[in-house]
């Protein structure tokens, strides 16, 4: 077996290469950033890694695709970050989360060297369900980032019911994993406490999320991979939502502090999805469980921002990048 990662720069892809490392399994990365891989981040050695842009590049993309022949391709590559949606950079997230990966299949159709392509979804998609989300209930976006995603999801369930297009579907809960980028809430929240600084609270935090160890989805991806029927579209995620607030809270007494010391309440923003709830009953059907509870996740980030101190001096704010 060999395995293409697409947007193989990432943190949560360089995770999953490094769990296709441990297994043995074959594997390359095309994303559109170089690898640079700070002293933070692990990688196998074995990495072989193409420096391509989806949106950009994708005759070059298919070449080195042809080249290295994958059976498999998981697709982590997106332009991430709804709430950064709504502003005047929201085509960028249908160039690359639909339209260019909508060519992408349809040159993917024409190679029979691919058996399975494995698509990394959103929980947003569901908007903000009253109960825990199924796969089969009716996607409800509410943001130009979910609704791009949702849409290369309906796409690729039509290719499966029309041509058997061999695809899969994953929808994860919100991830995070030592080397994330520091605008996410966790490591942002660590930073702020770690230098005395107030961490801003949206509507006080009262939104709801799912939060998972990156280890976590990497061992769902792989099991997946391996056990599950092709057309099948799985969520990934704990069985309870946390608010955002209780999560920020976690981590200050993580650390030995008082909550009130570190949230400052601020109004919500615009778009915010007020609850985030998976049914993950049919991973669960293929043996998958969580493996790091959060209070051990987030020990680990902890100890993680504590032993790179140069993390302090790093820029926290999301920056857009087509």
């Amino acid at each position: 077996m060999k395995v293409a990662i697409l947007g193989g720069g990432g943190c949560f892809a360089i995770n999953f290469a490094n769990y296709l490392a441990s297994d043995g399994i074959d594997h390359f990365g095309i994303g559109r950033s170089g690898l640079k891989i700070p002293a933070f981040w692990q990688v196998d050695h074995y990495y072989k890694y193409h420096k391509l842009h989806l949106v950009d590049q994708l005759s070059a993309v298919i070449a080195v695709l042809d080249t290295e022949r994958p059976n498999v391709i998981v697709n982590y590559a997106a332009q991430g970050e709804g709430a950064a949606s709504f502003n005047d950079n929201a085509p960028d997230y249908f160039e690359t989360n639909c339209v260019a990966l909508t060519r992408l299949v349809c040159e993917l159709r024409k190679r029979p060297y691919i058996k399975r392509f494995i698509q990394i979804g959103s929980s947003e998609v569901y908007g903000s369900p009253a109960s825990p989300a199924k796969e089969t209930d009716l996607l409800d976006p509410t943001s130009p980032y979910s609704i791009s995603k949702a849409a290369f999801d309906l796409y690729l369930q039509s290719m499966w019911r029309t041509a058997k297009f061999p695809m899969n579907i994953v929808r994860p809960s919100n991830c995070y994993v030592e080397g994330q980028q520091l605008h996410r809430v966790i490591p942002k929240t660590i930073i702020a406490a770690m230098k005395g600084t107030k961490l801003p609270l949206h509507g006080g935090g009262k939104a709801e999320k799912s939060y998972m160890h990156a280890m976590d989805l990497s061992s769902a991806v792989h099991l997946i991979m391996h056990s599950a029927p092709l057309g099948a579209t799985y969520n990934v995620g704990p069985d309870e939502p946390i608010s955002i607030r209780d999560l920020v809270s976690k981590v200050a007494i993580t650390m030995g502090m008082a909550p009130e010391d570190l949230i400052e309440d601020v109004p919500d923003r615009v778009g915010q999805d007020s609850k985030y709830h998976l049914d993950c009953s049919l991973i669960k059907e293929l043996g998958w469980r969580i493996g790091i509870s959060l209070e051990s996740g987030l020990k680990g980030m902890v100890n993680w921002v504590k032993c790179h101190p140069k993390l302090l001096e790093a820029e926290t704010t999301y920056k857009h990048r087509r």
